[in-house]
């Protein structure tokens, strides 16, 4: 579920009563077990994630098991030898969950906050944990929470040189800063690596798989960092021209687009090319990213098309003109193996059926606002968002409710968007 407004989040974790307000905490065990057993099975999937205390509460009782286990007996297949276990439990809540995700993004209503980030043009995001990672243009990251839009922590580079990507986990900040790689611990403590002895190029893009970092670089190659030795322990040649975007497969494979239109996959381990992957399309790849359920990979490119391949047979799945310019960003949920969604320089959010190419959405921000509260650093904004007929003239709509989407990451029935400017959005769907 995403954060409620601000005026909201402050009574969240509160019950009114007669005798005045009460917190959850403070009610009986029994009480709580009595109230949990009048959900549905969605919705006390969604109370078991909502804090420690009640995820307890849950388990303990059983009312998950229960719940699927008669599931299982309503249902067609079901058969004597049908048995509960913890891995059956989880996989059905993964896949109950991905249906309402799809569901959410494709018919909710959308509510999209935005609220001021940085001082100055912000492009890049990423997401997870309940936390949201921004920054680039002011040289200075800020960790912002899902649930209260307040910064948590932050993260300045030099000066004088400049942030070019980065990402996060659970304990440290990785971030590409002019020619080298820095690491910021979560208490803010920064480690640099030296510059390679002077051969590190001008990187341009950035992934890490713990406890290597990968650097494409403007000389068309790959360089390979051991985070924990701070060496560059491989230089692989991917293209002739520039490497504009990398992403990592959980089997250790690299993939990476050029501004020459080709996507270029070689091992982490070994200095040889694994594949080479064209669209019809001949422009320049401007992002990528790959789904490790189905080992499919997307790439976004600079003409506006969204393209697919299987990345075990390397063959050419589908390829959408999705945009009438640059597509900037493209993602999809973690295990999700449905829809995919796209931003790019017009503005338009657009979710995409991932086996086909299919534009099964196309949102944009209304313009009227609907509330205002306030973070740590100003107020936070309201809108709705609208969904587009297919038969809509973008270039009717202002520019000021769908500027350029320059970085986007995908969370359960919510995005947030970048847009090259001081301000953060959250789009949530809610079904």
């Amino acid at each position: 579920m995403g954060p409620a407004p601000a005026g909201e989040r402050s009574q969240s974790k509160r019950i009114k009563s007669e005798g005045g307000t009460t917190t959850i905490q403070s009610l009986d065990h029994d009480i709580l077990c009595m109230i949990f057993a009048f959900l549905d099975f969605f919705d006390l999937v969604r109370c078991s994630v909502v804090c420690k205390f009640w995820n307890t509460i849950i388990s303990k009782s059983k009312l998950l098991q229960i719940f699927y286990s008669k599931q299982q007996r309503d249902s067609m297949d079901f058969t004597n030898n049908s048995t509960y276990s913890e891995r059956s439990l989880k996989m059905y809540l993964e896949k109950l969950a991905m249906k309402h995700h799809r569901l959410s993004l494709l018919e909710g209503m959308i509510d999209v906050d935005h609220w001021k980030g940085h001082s100055a043009g912000v492009d890049q995001c990423r997401m997870k944990m309940g936390l949201i990672l921004t920054g680039v243009g002011d040289k200075v990251m800020r960790l912002w929470s899902l649930e209260s839009y307040k910064c948590v922590e932050e993260y300045s580079a030099s000066d004088t040189i400049p942030l070019v990507d980065f990402d996060f986990d659970e304990s440290k900040i990785v971030g590409l800063v002019g020619t080298r790689i820095c690491i910021w611990s979560r208490n803010g403590k920064r480690s640099i690596f030296p510059s390679s002895q002077g051969t590190f190029v001008k990187g341009l893009c950035m992934r890490y798989y713990d406890p290597e970092a990968v650097v494409g670089c403007e000389d068309g190659t790959a360089r390979i960092f051991d985070i924990y030795s701070r060496k560059c322990s491989r230089i692989i040649r991917m293209h002739a021209g520039p490497v504009k975007c990398l992403c990592l497969s959980d089997d250790h494979l690299i993939l990476s687009g050029s501004s020459l239109g080709s996507i270029t996959i070689s091992g982490i381990s070994s200095d040889q090319r694994v594949a080479t992957l064209r669209s019809t399309d001949s422009t320049g790849i401007r992002t990528l990213c790959y789904n490790a359920s189905s080992h499919l990979v997307f790439a976004g490119s600079t003409a506006g098309y969204a393209s697919c391949w299987d990345l075990r047979t390397m063959r050419s799945l589908w390829e959408t003109r999705v945009s009438p310019n640059v597509v900037y960003s493209l993602q999809h949920l973690r295990n999700d193996t449905s829809t995919l969604v796209v931003g790019g320089i017009d503005g338009v959010l657009r979710i995409l059926d991932q086996n086909t190419g299919q534009v099964l959405s196309s949102c944009v921000m209304e313009g009227n606002m609907l509330s205002i509260s306030q973070n740590s650093l100003g107020a936070i904004g309201r809108k709705k968002g609208m969904r587009l007929s297919e038969d809509t003239c973008i270039d009717s709509i202002p520019r000021s409710d769908r500027p350029p989407i320059t970085c986007l990451a995908v969370g359960m029935n919510k995005v947030v968007t970048t847009h090259n400017s001081r301000y953060i959005r959250l789009w949530k769907f809610k079904k």
